[in-house]
């Protein structure tokens, strides 16, 4: 059973940061691509950034420059570094991986997500 558990949620002044971390189990980390995501209230759910398996990156225009994503496959996890933070940056973000069966099905996982509020 696969699962996805984010953490380091919270409420921050802007300017400030955070780092969030997703722990992933039941699947071969080290070979799945990871992403967070993150929706704000009223908006639809979108891609924060991505790492392939082979740690290639990719962001949102709206973080490049701010935001960080990284992973450590020995502990499982992947890490967001979220830096001058600003209020719309606020959002649950969620963590995210899908597997590609043998039988070509695309099986997507989320995590429960964790609330980012950036707020003086």
């Amino acid at each position: 059973q696969v699962q996805l558990v984010e953490s380091g949620g919270g409420l921050v002044q802007p300017g400030g940061s955070l780092r969030l971390s997703c722990v992933a189990s039941g699947i071969i980390f080290s070979k799945n691509d990871m992403g967070w995501y993150r929706q704000a209230p009223g908006k639809q759910r979108e891609l924060v950034a991505r790492i392939t398996s082979g740690g290639s990156t990719n962001y949102a225009d709206s973080v490049k420059g701010r935001f960080s994503i990284s992973r450590d496959n020995a502990e499982n996890t992947v890490y967001l570094q979220m830096n001058s933070l600003k209020p719309e940056d606020t959002a649950v973000y969620y963590c995210r991986t899908s597997i590609l069966t043998m039988r070509g099905e695309l099986w997507v996982y989320w995590g429960q997500g964790t609330q980012v509020t950036v707020s003086s």
